[in-house]
């Protein structure tokens, strides 16, 4: 099953995509696709749900972040062998954390902004992992058990807010548009193994970044397992799991980054794809 948000931003309502591809509306069922819309029991009830019978959205109709009242956004930082080489830095011996403020999440085609003062602005697409029940001290064998479905996403990072200002990353994680998700959840039994997925990245037309999934340092039970450790992972929580190789910082001979007038379409199997255009923000 593929979930979707659509409407104005802030006034998002649930919908879902048909096995035509047809973009349906279901909020006179339910009002949204959010933390209480992820239990398993209501995923299975809109699964039931005759789709064909369901009002068709109008062309054109903006998609939200597929996902509404998002707690927190929690990501895996160097889960790429490839990338970690790029940036210069050593494999982690264990995964690396860093947060992304829910305020910098977006939908998939909305405008990119780019900050006053921003000159290092970067692209990194990955694979989002949506929480569906709540996770806290899970062992492995049970992690996946907990998640609502899966996204696309690009983790938007300014890199010289993220290395040079302190060395705190969240600095330049967390603008407002540096997380778009989307188009759709897809929900697991429409996508069982989240290890078996190609993604890509294109700046300009040019393609930038193709990685797969089965390149994971840190496979999915374990992220997640591991996360629970320190914190709650709440339903409707977001995991993004690491980016391969092909960020601007590691082009060579010299870093290439985002300009306004820039486009990035990304996209990942069974996930849809984005277009994002860069605006002055």
């Amino acid at each position: 099953m593929k979930l979707i948000r659509h409407g104005a931003s802030g006034a998002e309502r649930a919908g879902l995509v048909d096995a035509t591809g047809t973009l349906r509306d279901v909020s006179m069922l339910v009002p949204d696709i959010g933390p209480a819309q992820l239990a398993p029991a209501v995923l299975a009830a809109l699964a039931a749900i005759d789709a064909a019978r369901l009002p068709a959205l109008p062309e054109g109709t903006r998609l939200g972040c597929p996902v509404g009242g998002v707690g927190k956004i929690v990501c895996v930082g160097l889960n790429y062998a490839d990338h970690a080489r790029e940036a210069g830095m050593a494999l982690p011996s264990e995964p690396v954390l860093f947060m992304k403020a829910a305020t910098s999440l977006c939908g998939p085609h909305d405008a990119v902004r780019v900050p006053p003062g921003a000159r290092k602005l970067d692209w990194e697409v990955e694979l989002g992992v949506v929480i569906g029940t709540a996770m806290r001290g899970v062992a492995e064998a049970d992690a996946l058990a907990h998640v609502a479905g899966y996204v696309l996403a690009n983790d938007v990072s300014e890199r010289a807010w993220q290395t040079e200002r302190g060395g705190q990353w969240d600095k330049g994680k967390s603008g407002d548009t540096f997380a778009p998700v989307g188009p759709w959840l897809v929900t697991p039994d429409e996508l069982p193994d989240p290890h078996a997925l190609q993604l890509w990245l294109e700046v300009n037309g040019q393609r930038m970044q193709h990685g797969h999934t089965r390149d994971f340092i840190f496979r999915l039970p374990q992220v997640l397992a591991y996360i629970s450790q320190f914190m709650t992972l709440a339903p409707g929580d977001l995991v993004l799991t690491g980016t391969p190789a092909g960020v601007g910082l590691g082009q060579k001979p010299e870093p290439r980054f985002l300009q306004v007038g820039d486009e990035m379409r990304l996209g990942a199997t069974g996930l849809g794809e984005q277009r994002l255009v860069c605006v002055a923000g």
